[in-house]
């Protein structure tokens, strides 16, 4: 079962915290956890976890609450380990490219680091 970590940039800031901090507190609480039970469970159901096809192995977690959707995306540094590297309000069908893109750019820019 993969540990939850948090895409650091090179300022030091973590933009899924950030991301986490303007929701309101129920909102936060429900993405918590959603992301324990990830972190708990050996299969994670399909309606909270997937692969984004036509990404660099980027790994989407889904949480529906209120009637908003939150993503959360990430990649696998490891079997254990799963980075979050950007979140947002999902207003479409489609996972926006852009966020997409900026998951793949963080996801690289953590392994060059490393």
């Amino acid at each position: 079962m993969p540990e939850v970590n948090f895409y650091q940039t090179e300022s030091g800031s973590y933009p899924v915290i950030e991301f986490l901090d303007k929701l309101s507190g129920k909102q936060a609480q429900k993405i918590t956890w959603v992301l324990d039970l990830f972190e708990e469970m050996a299969v994670v159901p399909k309606q909270y976890f997937k692969n984004l096809k036509n990404s660099d192995d980027i790994w989407e977690i889904r949480i529906i609450f209120s009637g908003n959707i939150f993503r959360l995306l990430g990649f696998f540094e490891t079997n254990n380990n799963f980075i979050l590297t950007n979140g947002f309000i999902k207003k479409s069908q489609k996972t926006p490219q852009s966020e997409i893109k900026l998951a793949e750019e963080r996801k690289r820019n953590y392994q060059k680091r490393k």
